[in-house]
């Protein structure tokens, strides 16, 4: 739930990073920026099922070890990267604008790559709250 809405969120911030998207009509945008997330809780479940295969179990979001958290992070961060290059490269499915800086050496674009560096992290501190207070009920 935390990952869907933060993702959506950043999508729709993203649109002028991408070459088309500000021009585009309303719905399609919807309709474009809603398939993204849906992608990026794809990657979100890869990394929380892979993260949770190396700690062995499913609630380690909620234990204060580094290793499933750097596992969840760096799943992302390579699927991202993986992805971006694929699609902005060999497919040309979609393609940055001038404002996308790009990060060497695969050329992948900043704001991807940044999403998966800055929502995780909330996602996992909103998860923890919210199990923390669940748990206090």
């Amino acid at each position: 739930m935390f990952s869907f809405l933060l993702h959506f969120v950043w999508e729709f911030l993203q649109v002028p990073t991408y070459a088309g998207m500000a021009e585009m009509a309303h719905w399609q945008g919807i309709k474009l920026c809603t398939s993204a997330t849906i992608g990026d809780v794809g990657f979100a479940l890869t990394a929380f099922w892979t993260a949770s295969l190396v700690a062995r179990t499913r609630h380690w979001i909620g234990d204060q070890v580094a290793l499933p958290v750097l596992v969840f992070l760096g799943t992302g961060i390579a699927l991202t990267v993986g992805f971006e290059f694929y699609y902005t490269q060999v497919t040309q499915r979609w393609t940055y604008s001038d404002l996308m800086p790009l990060v060497p050496p695969f050329g992948t674009g900043l704001s991807p790559l940044l999403q998966w560096i800055v929502i995780p992290p909330l996602v996992l501190w909103l998860s923890r709250r919210y199990r923390a207070s669940s748990a206090a009920r």
